[in-house]
């Protein structure tokens, strides 16, 4: 644990060990919500990086989400989407062959993926597909507040209504199952969908990216995926846990004072789970540094732990593991188009994301 100060001029904590943040991440006295909002330490200034939900109720409501949708999104649930998945993977790099070069695989790939596969797990209708992305990126919009409160009311609106279709006329998708569960209404089918949203969205761009990047950056690394398919899983766990990431890091809040490896921390303290940090741990990763494939340790907390393990993560290795497969089969020459010096990288909302990735093959 580390004294240190946000971007905002404000006091955090930092944890940044692979043992300790991962007590942390199973410890109930921190979660996202703040006794006080208002006054509460940031990160930045994007709403994503600050408090979040009910300090009273935070406890609870974080379980009775989880009830809800673990079930939805377990690993043998989402094995039933990976059909569909592929599909819509390759109807995308379909039209990559059309394009100028270089490509931005980041506005071509990496944002419109996971558009399209959420909306294949929500059951969004095909006619509201286009629509649906539109309201998806203007809610992410962090440059324009009113903009982005605009998308979010779009979207909430949306999946209300069809929420509340789906009640009377369930399909075979994830809205439907989470609006016919008994006790809950529409509003909170809604309200969980949303969440989904945003915790798929902009992970998946930063993991699909960074995936790319990794891999282009050392040719032999690409290479030898095209030679090696089979090794495809490896790789995206690696690069989820190897250095690239962007440097958000995850937001906590103590919800009690709290004795944290002899800091002090005390109620409303920010705390930073450092993950990118504990992921290079030496001794759970021996040569952390290096990029290995065959690693056979898969330990990283790119995806939490416990309590706070992403729901998703069953979904998101499929996504990758389906969209790296055929990017080496389809494009074995791809290559960075740039320099990994040149490409341009976030410094504000997420420090260290790609904000374009150009390639060309």
């Amino acid at each position: 644990m580390h004294k240190s100060q946000t971007a905002t001029g404000d006091p955090m904590w930092v944890a940044t060990g692979n043992a300790e943040i991962r007590n942390l991440l199973c410890d109930e006295r921190l979660g996202r919500s703040h006794p006080n909002p208002e006054t509460a330490a940031r990160v930045n200034d994007a709403a994503l990086f600050g408090p979040m939900g009910n300090f009273e109720t935070e406890v609870s409501d974080h379980a009775r989400m989880r009830s809800i949708l673990q079930p939805q999104f377990s690993a043998r649930t989402m094995g039933k989407l990976r059909p569909r998945v592929s599909a819509l993977t390759s109807e995308l790099l379909d039209t990559l062959t059309d394009r100028p070069m270089p490509v931005d695989l980041i506005a071509a790939v990496a944002v419109p993926l996971p558009v399209l596969v959420l909306c294949e797990l929500l059951g969004v209708p095909g006619e509201d597909r286009e629509q649906f992305g539109a309201w998806i990126q203007q809610a992410w919009d962090v440059s324009d507040g009113e903009q982005a409160a605009q998308g979010q009311a779009a979207l909430f609106t949306y999946l209300s209504e069809l929420a509340t279709e789906r009640q009377a006329n369930p399909t075979d998708d994830v809205l439907s199952r989470i609006a016919t569960t008994e006790g809950v209404h529409a509003f909170e089918a809604a309200a969980l969908s949303m969440a989904t949203l945003f915790a798929g969205r902009e992970t998946m761009v930063n993991a699909i990216s960074v995936g790319v990047s990794t891999l282009l950056e050392t040719p032999d690394r690409w290479s030898r995926l095209v030679a090696e398919p089979a090794l495809v899983p490896g790789a995206v766990e690696e690069f989820l846990r190897a250095p690239g990431q962007p440097d958000a890091g995850l937001v906590r809040y103590a919800r009690t004072d709290m004795d944290v490896d002899g800091a002090t921390v005390c109620q409303g303290d920010l705390v930073l789970l450092d993950v990118n940090t504990a992921n290079l741990d030496p001794e759970v990763f021996p040569e952390p540094q290096r990029f290995d494939m065959t690693r056979q340790s898969s330990a990283h907390l790119t995806f939490g732990h416990g309590l706070r393990y992403c729901i998703g993560a069953p979904l998101a290795r499929i996504e990758l593991q389906e969209l790296f497969t055929q990017l080496i089969s389809r494009f074995p020459d791809m290559r960075l188009a740039v320099p990994v010096a040149d490409l341009r990288r976030q410094d504000d909302v997420v420090p260290g994301a790609l904000v374009e990735l150009p390639v060309t093959w």
